[in-house]
Formats: C-alpha cells, sequence, structure tokens
C-alpha cells in the first residue's frame, strides 16, 4: 500500500511540477501568469488533438507507433498551450493590460474552451499504455517499484526542471531573464531585449505547464473522461501556482514541493482519520506559511522578483 501511494503521488507530482516549471518561467520575466489553469486545460486539449490526428494518420490504433503518439501528444500540447501564453503576453506586454484580471480571465477562456470542443474518444484511453510505458523493473525489487516504475515524462518533467534551472542560474540568457524581471528599466538602459524577454519566456513557458495538462490525462486518468477532467486539471494548475511560491521560485527546488504537495493529495487515500477536505487544504496552508516566513526572515534570493505582476512603461524610463 506504501509502494503505491508513493507511485500515486509521484504521478500527481509530475502534473504539478510541469505547471510550475512554466510559471516560474513566466515570473522570472516579471509576470503573473494567473491563467496557469487554463493554460494546462489548453495543453490537455492540444495532447488530444495531437493523438486524433496521429490516429488518422496512421490509419487506426494498429497502425500507431508509441514514440511517435508521445511526440506528436507533447508537440501540439506545448503548441496549444504556447498559443494561449502568446494570448497574453499580447495583452499584458503589448496592450499592457492587467496582469491578474488577462490571467483570470485566460483560465476561464481555457477552461471554457476545452469544455466545449473536447469530446470523450476511445483512441486517448488504447493508447494512454504508451505514456504510461516503463523500463524493466522487475527484477529490482523495492528500489525498481519507486524510481523505475513510470512512464517517460516523468523524467521529462525532472530533466526539464533541471534544466530550467541550470539555465536560470548559468546562463547568459538566464541572468537576463532575472534583470527584466528585477528592474525592466535598467535591463532595458543595458541594451536588453524586455518585450522579447518577457514574450519568449512567457510563451515557453506555457508550453510546458500545458505539458502538464496532457500528462494528467493521458497517464493519471488513462485517457478516459477527458471532458469530466478539466476540472481537475484547473485545481492542479491552482496547484501549481502555489507551488511555485512554495519553492521560492527554484524549479530544482520545485521538485521536492511538487512531491510534498502529491504525497498531501494523495493522503485520503491512506489516511482515514482526517477529514479529506482538510488533506486538500494542506498544501495551500504549507504555501501561507513559507511565504509568511520568507516575507519575515528570508533574503532577496527567496523573493519573488520586484517587478512581479507590475507592466512596464518604457517612456517612464
Amino acid at each position: 500500500m506504501i509502494i503505491s501511494f508513493i507511485q500515486q503521488s509521484v504521478r500527481y507530482a509530475v502534473a504539478l511540477l510541469f505547471g510550475a516549471t512554466g510559471e516560474i518561467i513566466t515570473e522570472k520575466s516579471g509576470h503573473l501568469n494567473l491563467g496557469t489553469p487554463g493554460i494546462m486545460c489548453m495543453g490537455a486539449f492540444g495532447g488530444c488533438l495531437g493523438v486524433s490526428l496521429y490516429a488518422t494518420i496512421a490509419g487506426g490504433v494498429a497502425g500507431m507507433s508509441g514514440i511517435l503518439t508521445i511526440l506528436f501528444a507533447i508537440l501540439f500540447a506545448f503548441l496549444f498551450a504556447a498559443l494561449g501564453g502568446m494570448i497574453y503576453c499580447f495583452l499584458t506586454v503589448s496592450l499592457r493590460a492587467n496582469q491578474n484580471i488577462t490571467g483570470l480571465a485566460l483560465t476561464s477562456f481555457g477552461l471554457g474552451f476545452c469544455k466545449f470542443f473536447l469530446s470523450d474518444n476511445t483512441v486517448y484511453s488504447t493508447v494512454s499504455s504508451f505514456f504510461k510505458a516503463s523500463l524493466p523493473y522487475e527484477k529490482l525489487g523495492t528500489f525498481g517499484e519507486l524510481v523505475l516504475s513510470y512512464g517517460p515524462l516523468v523524467y521529462l518533467s525532472i530533466v526539464i526542471a533541471l534544466l530550467t534551472a541550470f539555465v536560470l542560474r548559468k546562463t547568459r540568457a538566464g541572468l537576463h531573464l532575472s534583470a527584466v524581471g528585477e528592474n525592466p528599466a535598467t535591463a532595458d538602459a543595458a541594451g536588453i531585449n524586455v518585450s522579447a524577454y518577457k514574450y519568449l519566456s512567457t510563451v515557453i513557458g506555457c508550453g510546458i505547464a500545458g505539458l502538464g495538462g496532457m500528462f494528467y490525462i493521458f497517464d493519471m486518468r488513462s485517457g478516459t473522461s477527458v471532458t469530466l477532467t478539466m476540472t481537475d486539471i484547473e485545481a492542479i494548475g491552482w496547484l501549481a501556482v502555489a507551488l511555485v511560491i512554495f519553492s521560492v521560485w527554484r524549479p530544482n527546488l520545485a521538485i521536492l514541493g511538487a512531491f510534498v504537495f502529491g504525497c498531501c493529495a494523495r493522503l485520503g487515500s491512506i489516511v482515514f482519520v482526517i477529514p479529506l477536505q482538510l488533506l486538500k487544504m494542506a498544501p495551500y496552508v504549507i504555501t501561507i506559511l513559507v511565504l509568511i516566513i520568507t516575507s519575515i526572515f528570508g533574503s532577496k534570493n527567496v523573493q519573488p522578483p520586484a517587478s512581479l505582476g507590475l507592466n512596464y512603461f518604457r517612456e517612464d524610463r
């Protein structure tokens, strides 16, 4: 039972990790994207569309390759989520609309869009086994069950988070992005293209977040009842936003934080003394405590970007 609990927690954590990693990239540019839940829903829609198109090209499920199925799902999930990010950027960067209102509107749009256009398809449940295919682990005992029993997207989420952490802290592009998020006027005066960094970081961040919605449908829900999963994905999106604060804007710490949140979400399956509603509140309570502690005692390294949520007007420089 404990092994099963850990496996379910890890898989839930992966959906959170995709969303949080993408949101961290966006927020590093100084933009608070509260449209992440809607973006993840659009990623889920894109993944389903990609699988459907590939099934048509391959002439049915029998002709579908596991690798190509996953690649089509990833590509279309990224593109549709990135499209949502482009809409957000156009409104907040080019038109300088309020970031909070735009993000909330994007969440409502993404959820409604997917509920209207997405429909159940037996192809999704049939190909879900491709997304769960794991390395041979039976002979490795408990270690194999805990570490090697997951599908490829689980390991992809960790690689993306670690790679993002490296880029943000060790590369020129990452340092420029941090400069844009801290003080866009100074970055602009130093010759950094502020608008380009805001657009690229938001579009790429949204694309990565969209993979979390796609993962939830094909791995966690096995491609069944996809129209009913949109509300669940929206909830995961809000948890991903909370995870960004919990991990103090560090993708590598988000890996651990996602697992903690995943454990909290799955505790209801093994703990029956505490009401399920209280267990679901745990991640938010933990995030609030982290926010209070870092605000009072934390250094500048654990604070959000200084210009987070503020639009940049070059004319005011």
